[in-house]
């Protein structure tokens, strides 16, 4: 469904400052799968993110996306086929408007049209009928402006927007990592219960080893703009945190997070 091949990322190039962000990295996500993707800060994980989403051209390689060649498309173009979910809640939603407001952007921009103050009685039920699966009580709040909720009502929020047009991939660029445990917890749930639902191909960055061990079919570990193992199957169902963290610590250099950071 998501495919990279050989892709190649190198920012400044031909300066003392050129940083070698992806080195020939090549990924298949099947349709459905949802993989993890670990690694320490600097492995190359936002710009392998961005380079899927649009945010960045390769300077060598290929992308595609569903059987199209994607690679040189505009991120405007690709955000009807890419569902993106930041770490901070705030990035995803728009301050000064309701949650009625909110999602109805993110259901008009699927639809490719402009602007519309009024909303639909009929998009009116489907948002009720989408918040009440979550079982957060947001349904109620419609009227509320986004920027009085919390953190993970937030979050809870965006996923929702990132979903609600049925997009064939979903990038979670941790998307818990700034909410506290409970509101965190309750995000994961949601994303669970989202990609299950829609069928969705899900990739998510996490600095959690317990996430990582939790969730998805495949994980993934970068360092130095490079994938250097990937684990799934049986190995995989039966992967515990340590496993991780060894793995982990055997490939950094001082610059490794601390277990509590990478168990979280």
């Amino acid at each position: 469904m998501l495919s990279l091949d050989d892709v190649s990322v190198t920012f400044n190039a031909g300066t003392p400052n050129e940083v070698r962000a992806l080195q020939a990295l090549s990924l298949s996500v099947a349709e459905g799968e949802f993989v993890t993707v670990i690694g320490s800060n600097g492995a190359g994980k936002s710009t392998f993110f961005n380079v899927i989403s649009g945010a960045v051209e390769p300077n060598s390689g290929r992308i595609t996306l569903d059987g199209r060649d994607i690679t040189y498309t505009p991120e405007f173009r690709r955000s009807h086929d890419i569902g993106r979910v930041f770490q901070d809640p705030r990035l995803g939603t728009c301050p000064g408007l309701t949650i009625r407001e909110n999602l109805s952007l993110a259901a008009i921009h699927g639809r490719g049209a402009g602007f519309r103050r009024d909303v639909k009685q009929a998009d009116d039920a489907r948002f009720f009928a989408q918040l009440e699966r979550q079982h957060l009580g947001l349904e109620h709040r419609l009227d509320a402006d986004v920027a009085l909720l919390s953190g993970g009502q937030r979050q809870a929020i965006t996923l929702v927007m990132a979903t609600l047009t049925q997009p064939k991939l979903l990038l979670l660029d941790e998307h818990t990592a700034a909410l506290d445990p409970n509101a965190a917890e309750q995000v994961i749930a949601l994303t669970q219960d989202l990609a299950e639902a829609n069928d969705l191909s899900v990739v998510m960055i996490t600095h959690s080893m317990q996430q990582a061990c939790d969730l998805g079919d495949r994980v993934i570990m970068m360092n130095r703009g490079q994938i250097v193992f990937e684990i799934a199957g049986e190995e995989r169902r039966n992967l515990k945190p340590a496993d991780l963290i060894d793995r982990f610590h055997s490939l950094q250099d001082g610059t490794e997070l601390s277990d509590a950071q990478l168990l979280g």
